[in-house]
């Protein structure tokens, strides 16, 4: 496969056109009479139309034909995607997720579109709020289909393997510590586009890592425009401050605070916590919590570094030291409270009934006559 060449820069206004077809792309226009090579105008809106023009997400594409141009749709075995969060009963509890097994392609072809399975989510599909957060488990290339997500932007986070996506943009190569952002209709026909509402692709590596240099955790002293100082991406919601979504990574940085326990503290949040492990230990858990798994705390579900981390953080000599290296977590952080499936809970045979147990083994350190442990620096 020839190299990929990409156009960079976050929501920059950026055209392509088909080397094949030059002058494909319309000049000083956007919808001639005629399009260059008799193509077709088609404009791809990511906002409303009323939006300031500041904030304003559009693309026009010069297609052979438009995409109204298709046959009715038609149901297909929805497999294990569903937006049915009444399927069962809330479940308050900590739980996690051994790694979830990909099939073998000597048993079983499954691609993309086959190997998705909804682990859990929230909202409402006809009003547009919500998310849902699915696991894809694939060993086959997709032929003679293409995957057309209506409901909204699909992120995707691979963890083993890599992904080369055809979009009506173009083609990415999308590798484990990469993400990848698609709004995605046909990819065949499109000859040239121009605008700013575009798949993208981001590599995890490349991200600013902002830390504490004096005490305790900065994202409990940032304001409340931003929610985590390790957020890479935000799907507001209506009301600000507040999101649908935010995609948060844990990434190789340097540890300095004084007098600080240094891992992720306990807490309840009134937002719900979904996290994942691309490669490497997390800092909080260094067992039982694995790449290619996943956790979830709902909202106002108590959670916290496990016994031996907390034992080890408090008496630890604190000196400036790396963190993470080689390890990559990553977080859904959602002002929903999501429900798990049928398939996350039991179907998938994933789930880690035992992962209740790293905290039973914490103990009382409470000194009632004395209001100054002693501190191990």
């Amino acid at each position: 496969m020839a190299e990929l060449k990409y156009i960079s820069g976050f929501g920059n206004e950026c055209s392509s056109e088909d080397p094949r077809c030059p002058g494909s792309l319309p000049e000083g226009q956007n919808n001639p009479q005629v399009c260059p090579y008799n193509l077709y105008a088609e404009q791809l809106s990511g906002s409303a139309f009323t939006c300031p023009r500041s904030t304003n997400k559009r693309s026009w594409l010069y297609r052979i034909l438009p995409s109204v141009s298709h046959k009715p749709f038609e149901s297909i075995d929805e497999g294990q995607v569903t937006h049915n969060w009444d399927e069962v009963d809330p479940d308050p509890n900590q739980l996690r997720w051994k790694p979830f097994e990909i099939p073998k392609a000597s048993q079983k072809k499954v691609d993309f579109v086959s190997g998705l399975h909804t682990l859990c989510g929230a909202g409402d599909i006809k009003s547009n709020n919500g998310l849902a957060i699915h696991i894809f488990l694939c060993n086959t290339s997709m032929e003679n289909r293409c995957f057309y997500n209506s409901d909204g932007d699909f992120l995707i986070v691979p963890q083993k393997g890599n992904l080369l996506i055809y979009t009506e943009f173009g083609k990415m190569l999308v590798q484990p510590n990469e993400i990848c952002v698609i709004q995605d209709v046909s990819p065949f026909n499109v000859v040239a586009w121009h605008g700013n509402y575009t798949p993208y692709k981001y590599n995890l590596k490349n991200f600013m890592v902002i830390n504490s240099v004096a005490f305790d955790h900065a994202s409990l002293l940032v304001c409340s425009q931003d929610p985590s100082i390790f957020t890479v991406l935000t799907a507001k919601s209506v009301r600000p401050g507040v999101a649908i979504a935010d995609f948060v990574i844990f990434p190789p940085r340097w540890g300095v605070a004084d007098k600080t326990f240094r891992p992720p503290y306990y807490h309840r949040n009134c937002m719900s916590e979904f996290m994942g492990l691309i490669r490497g230990h997390y800092e909080a858990k260094q067992g039982g919590f694995l790449p290619g798994g996943g956790s979830l705390h709902s909202t106002m579900t108590p959670h916290g570094p496990d016994a031996d981390c907390f034992e080890k953080a408090s008496k630890v000599k604190l000196a400036p030291e790396r963190i993470a290296d080689g390890t990559m977590a990553f977080m859904f952080e959602s002002s929903l409270s999501l429900a798990v499936t049928k398939w996350g809970l039991k179907a998938s045979r994933c789930l880690d009934e035992n992962y209740h147990k790293c905290w039973e083994p914490l103990k009382s350190h409470f000194t009632p006559n004395s209001r100054n442990p002693a501190e191990p620096n």
